[in-house]
């Protein structure tokens, strides 16, 4: 029999849950500078590994859609068994991390395990809050980023301990996840199943031009996003080397930085309520590449070498800001996708997006060494294009949340 007290706040205790799961998203990054040190790993591995995650999401969100799984069973088994799974994954890694190979499928099934996490808890909101579906899409795709930073934080707090200790505690989060999901079940709301996804029925919304240009934006926002979440600690380990701090501060500056889109998510969401959700997302997308367009120049001691407090304070913004149009494109696109088809069409759209942030790492990773701060260049065409993208999308209503609370209700 489910918790009654936890029934009182099911929102909160699914992006809890989602916070805990999301944890294996990052987990290896979280302790890379132990793995290069200690395994002889370099930052093309790392990006690999990374890329690994992404191509796993896409494979099991494709397959979570087009065999109507998410429709054949409970969204709360389904999220508590990718939970499972992605904790004994994520900890099998440790026997595992000097042998590339295996090292990289380990990865990839534990994407494909969050495909059976992130996707799941949005189905689970709709399922227990409908009326504040639009609000909801700021804390989950926080909670997102928040377990994105979760790693460094763990690798913070056990700086002193082997780097398996933070991956295993990473695994038990998200069995703790898990466990929260399955006691609070299915909620009272959930949508009609839908059927498998149709390629057609998905692909067809593109011939709007208002969801072509909200894909666009979202598209250039998902170019940017993960290769600027991995790059993270090698961009705070230049600066923190130039000031003489101890590589602890490594972590805790990622933890910082990338946890920062959390704020930016939330404040999003509350500005979007008095300019809609159209500006908020042209704004962050356009402050987050003005950002990359300038990084290297100030960072480049050929041309001035800028203080390294400045150059952390400008990430601090970047990772503020490169989410924070997140939650918008989601509300726009679910607003200018055919109604009937919402679910297939952002199963596309995010499939795609995902799509692209493959070649974004492993092009930034692989250069790195080579290049430093001049990778950052090559994360520009996505909010270029992206912006370009939204040019046509002036006539978009400026706020999508009512529309789309209309039809969740």
């Amino acid at each position: 029999m489910h918790n009654e007290g936890l029934r009182r706040f099911p929102l909160a205790i699914i992006v809890i849950a989602q916070l805990f799961g999301t944890s294996l998203w990052f987990s290896v990054n979280g302790v890379g500078l132990a793995l290069q040190r200690d395994l002889g790993i370099s930052e093309a591995d790392l990006g690999r590994l990374t890329l690994m995650v992404q191509a796993g999401f896409i494979a099991g969100t494709l397959t979570i859609a087009m065999t109507g799984l998410a429709d054949r069973f409970r969204a709360s088994r389904i999220f508590a068994v990718s939970c499972l799974l992605g904790a004994f994954i994520n900890a099998g890694f440790i026997l595992t991390a000097d042998y590339q190979p295996l090292a990289m499928l380990l990865r990839f099934l534990t994407g494909v395990c969050l495909a059976g996490i992130y996707p799941l808890g949005m189905k689970m909101v709709i399922g227990w809050t409908p009326r504040h579906t639009g609000a909801a899409l700021a804390w989950l795709v926080g909670m997102l980023t928040l377990g994105t930073a979760l790693p460094h934080l763990l690798r913070g707090i056990t700086f002193t301990l082997d780097w398996q200790t933070p991956l295993l505690l990473a695994s038990g989060l998200s069995l703790l996840g898990g466990a929260m999901i399955v006691t609070l079940g299915d909620g009272p709301h959930l949508p009609a199943s839908s059927g498998r996804l149709h390629w057609r029925d998905g692909l067809g919304a593109f011939k709007k031009p208002d969801f072509r240009a909200v894909a666009g934006g979202y598209f250039g926002h998902a170019w940017e996003l993960y290769a600027f979440w991995m790059l993270v600690p090698f961009l705070i380990a230049r600066e923190t080397q130039r000031m003489g701090m101890s590589t602890q501060s490594l972590s805790w500056l990622s933890f910082a930085i990338i946890a920062l889109g959390l704020i930016g998510c939330l404040c999003g969401g509350f500005v979007s309520k008095r300019l809609g959700n159209l500006k908020v997302a042209r704004w962050a997308l356009a402050c987050s590449g003005l950002i990359g367009l300038c990084y290297p120049l100030l960072g480049h001691s050929s041309l001035g070498d800028a203080p390294a407090l400045l150059l952390l304070a400008l990430l601090c913004l970047w990772g503020f800001s490169v989410i924070a149009d997140s939650p918008q494109f989601s509300a726009l696109a679910a607003a200018a996708a055919p109604q009937k088809q919402v679910g297939s069409t952002l199963a596309i759209m995010n499939a795609i997006g995902f799509a692209l942030t493959i070649p974004a790492i492993s092009i930034t990773s692989t250069l790195w060494a080579s290049y430093g701060l001049w990778v950052l260049w090559l994360l520009l065409p996505g909010p270029a294009l992206g912006l370009w993208a939204m040019h046509s999308a002036s006539h978009l209503p400026s706020d999508a949340a009512p529309r789309i609370n209309r039809s969740a209700r």
